[in-house]
């Protein structure tokens, strides 16, 4: 999603949540208290039981979105390149939130009009990445099957909730996580949750977000044109024998590069050398466009999305929840878009590129003496530090409050989203 992401016209839109209700926005504070526990102490990491994991993801490696100018810099992208390994394989439906039909996909219709050199869609998921997510499956059992005994060998749909963005690639990188943790083995049928375009929340949605559209209308254009990016850009562009002319930047230039890489195939010697610094331009230039310095920005980017997390932490704290109301387990198909500004949020973004595969996971805790809550965050599978936190292992009130900076209601979101729509009406625009 690199090179489709920023293009207003070509993303897909913002979203309706099931907010939390009343009552449990009241006790959040209080639920929240570590109970006057001195910070100082360390915690007995033998007394903590594992109470609820969700876990973000980016899909497998794929196709490129966008193919480079010249054909002679075009890689092949071969029908083989997207045969489906047996030990994938796993049966499952797509439903919207409600668990009706399956919502219409206008990302997958647009990657289907760009073909490839070589015979493969824009977009499409490949046998490559299809065993990255397979092992990620395997070593989230690892974690949670194998070393602790948190959730059942097989598939068990009261233990685990999927969500995915309804893009095909995200459907089947979910399929083959499930296949690699579950290892193909299921007591009951696997639903994979979507929403329509018009309301998702799992990426930044700036074709329906009025708000965000309006601040970053313009500005991927403009960021090629800053101090340094503007030189860097024209250096690469004359090294592979791109005109200035052509509409190539750092993102597309990025999104070829890491495609080529990561499924070996013959790169352009002028990518290669300028790899460490095409990855970086491609970072200045998406916190050029989201304006990650802003606040409102990042809310409107992923407030929803923090949201959606915040609450599911809330439900398992909350004694009055019904389990059945609960999972284990929640897993979420996103992007690459998704998870860098959710990083930054949380203050542990690396200033690197989300890869293919990548998982973000949240872990919470509860003391069985105490009975003091805490969250323990992983990118990559190692643990990280949030921000506002004293210790990986964070007490879960200092886990909430840095979340609040950026969390959204769907109230508050659409507020926010139509603020500028808003404005522009009466100033009779």
């Amino acid at each position: 999603m690199i090179s489709r992401v920023f293009k207003l016209r070509m993303w897909a839109p913002v979203g309706v949540l099931t907010s939390l209700t009343y009552c449990l926005h009241q006790r959040r504070v209080a639920l929240a208290e570590p109970g006057g526990a001195d910070d100082q102490n360390p915690v007995d990491r033998s007394l903590l039981e594992l109470k609820m994991v969700q876990v973000v993801f980016r899909h497998g490696a794929r196709s490129p979105l966008k193919p480079l100018p010249q054909e002679d810099q075009q890689v092949e992208w071969k029908p083989q390149l997207i045969e489906v390994p047996p030990q994938t394989q796993l049966d499952y439906t797509v439903t919207n939130l409600a668990g009706g039909p399956k919502p219409h996909s206008p990302f997958d219709s647009q990657y289907r009009e760009t073909t490839l050199k070589g015979g493969m869609f824009a977009g499409q998921l490949t046998k490559v990445g299809m065993e990255q997510m397979f092992a990620l499956g395997e070593r989230l059992r690892k974690n949670y099957v194998e070393d602790i005994p948190f959730l059942s060998p097989t598939f068990n749909p009261l233990e685990v909730f999927i969500r995915s963005t309804n893009i095909y690639r995200n459907l089947e990188s979910t399929r083959c996580l499930l296949a690699g943790l579950f290892q193909r083995q299921k007591e009951g049928p696997i639903i994979i949750h979507t929403d329509e375009a018009s309301s998702e929340v799992l990426y930044p949605n700036y074709q329906y977000c009025w708000n965000l559209q309006k601040r970053t209308r313009g500005r991927r254009q403009a960021a090629s044109l800053q101090p340094g990016i503007s030189e860097d850009l024209k250096k690469v562009k004359e090294g592979m024998g791109i005109a200035s002319s052509d509409e190539v930047d750092f993102l597309v230039l990025l999104d070829n590069m890491a495609a080529e890489q990561v499924h070996n195939l013959p790169s352009c010697p002028t990518l290669k050398r300028f790899a460490w610094m095409i990855e970086q331009r491609a970072v200045d230039t998406a916190s050029y466009i989201l304006q990650w310095e802003d606040r409102e920005s990042l809310q409107m980017a992923v407030g929803p999305f923090l949201h959606i997390l915040e609450s599911n932490l809330l439900k398992v704290v909350d004694p009055a929840t019904p389990p059945s109301k609960t999972r284990k387990l929640y897993l979420y198909a996103a992007h690459d878009v998704t998870l860098m500004p959710l990083l930054m949020t949380l203050g542990i973004f690396d200033h690197k590129w989300p890869p293919f595969a990548v998982d973000l996971t949240m872990e919470l805790y509860q003391h069985r003496e105490s009975k003091e809550w805490f969250v323990q965050l992983y990118y990559r599978g190692k643990e990280q530090v949030p921000k506002g936190c004293p210790d990986r292992l964070c007490p879960l009130d200092k886990f909430l409050n840095t979340m609040s900076v950026y969390t959204l209601s769907p109230e508050k979101y659409h507020m926010l989203c139509s603020e500028a729509q808003v404005m522009g009406l009466g100033n009779g625009e």
